[in-house]
């Protein structure tokens, strides 16, 4: 590796994790005083709120990591060209494009980071921070489980299990409810083919039920029925902070485990939006350097023009790639346009732009 690239890449990482420093300690600052009420008005210890906020830490940098990307490569050059380090490079006949190389480089090396943070790392500390908070702290018990493109939850009285496609109509499949008694003997099972919710009663459509009677199963086949049940479909909720806890492995695996088309562009939108918001950092890059020379060159001066325009364009960017993920996610668009288009666009503008400040 040349000097100039080991110079360049020591510059960006010191950057990188300075920045890292400055806002993961503004945001937990903020965070503690936020939830450390809650932590002392449950009785907890001053131990579990530490293990709280130094295993959210991954998941901090993770939200932050577009930003950090780009802001650790507008300070590098931007210092290059503050100490007339970069007039004194271009001057000994260093093309622009050798110069970039690196922090472009140095780019793509911390987005391989955050990548493997999400695959092996975040999915124990969300799952770890989302049993401390919700369930230690804010005493929201999760009784439902959601595995296999099934639903199962715990009762009351008994468990049941279903299908369901979506949770905006309290509409299920393959639909089951089964009691058992103190023995852990079976009482009943209710089982069918459709059900749903109606007037305060469950109604259940081709199905049989299964009790106990004299000491043996009887089986009484219906076509409908309405039954009360102990539970309704609101029960039925699963925490949405479940689905954080996956990997990028997992978040793939998941769409093969649906079966109906809306289940599986809802995980395929999942998936993609989640790889597409790690690499959103490298686009971002892009379009930041040139920008930082552009300001130069117009206003003369650099960092206090640059990292406001390039803030301003990070939060232009978020904004679009999200509502891009939430028309995938209700199918309006493909989830593979919806996780690639700000990625063409700002990596076309940005590279286009440096080949104009090469020449």
């Amino acid at each position: 590796m040349k000097l100039l690239d080991r110079y360049l890449i020591s510059q960006y990482t010191k950057y990188f994790f300075t920045l890292n420093i400055a806002f993961v300690s503004l945001y937990v600052l903020i965070d503690f005083f936020e939830k450390i009420d809650d932590f002392q008005s449950r009785g907890k210890s001053i131990g579990l709120a530490l293990e709280y906020f130094s295993l959210n830490l991954p998941f901090i940098v993770d939200q932050l990591s577009p930003i950090l990307i780009l802001l650790s490569g507008v300070i590098a050059l931007g210092i290059l060209n503050h100490n007339h380090e970069l007039v004194a490079l271009k001057a000994g006949g260093i093309p622009l494009k050798t110069i970039v190389k690196p922090i472009i480089l140095a780019g793509i090396g911390a987005t391989l980071l955050f990548l493997a943070v999400a695959q092996w790392l975040l999915p124990y500390t969300i799952a770890t921070t989302n049993n401390i908070w919700f369930e230690q702290v804010k005493g929201k018990i999760q009784l439902g489980i959601y595995r296999n493109g099934r639903y199962y939850f715990k009762g009351k009285e008994g468990f049941y299990s279903f299908k369901w496609e979506n949770q905006e109509k309290l509409f299920f499949r393959d639909f089951s409810y089964s009691r058992w008694d103190e023995n852990h003997n079976l009482e009943m099972l209710l089982s069918a083919d459709e059900a749903y919710y109606d007037h305060d009663q469950w109604v259940l459509k081709i199905g049989q039920t299964q009790f106990v009677k004299n000491g043996e199963y009887v089986t009484t086949p219906f076509t409908e029925t309405r039954r009360s049940l102990p539970e309704k479909p609101e029960n039925f909720l699963i925490p949405q902070y479940d689905f954080a806890a996956l990997s990028i492995t997992q978040l793939f695996q998941n769409i093969f485990k649906q079966e109906s088309e809306q289940q599986k562009t809802k995980a395929w939108a999942d998936f993609s939006g989640r790889l597409s918001y790690i690499f959103l950092g490298l686009p971002l890059l892009l379009m930041g350097l040139p920008i930082l020379l552009l300001t130069y060159a117009k206003w003369g001066r650099d960092l206090s023009i640059a990292i406001p325009i390039s803030c301003g364009m990070a939060f232009l960017a978020w904004g679009i790639w999200g509502a891009l993920q939430s028309l995938a996610g209700a199918g309006a668009v493909s989830p593979l346009l919806s996780g690639t288009v700000i990625h063409l666009i700002f990596s076309s503008a940005g590279l286009y732009m440096l080949y104009k400040q090469n020449q």
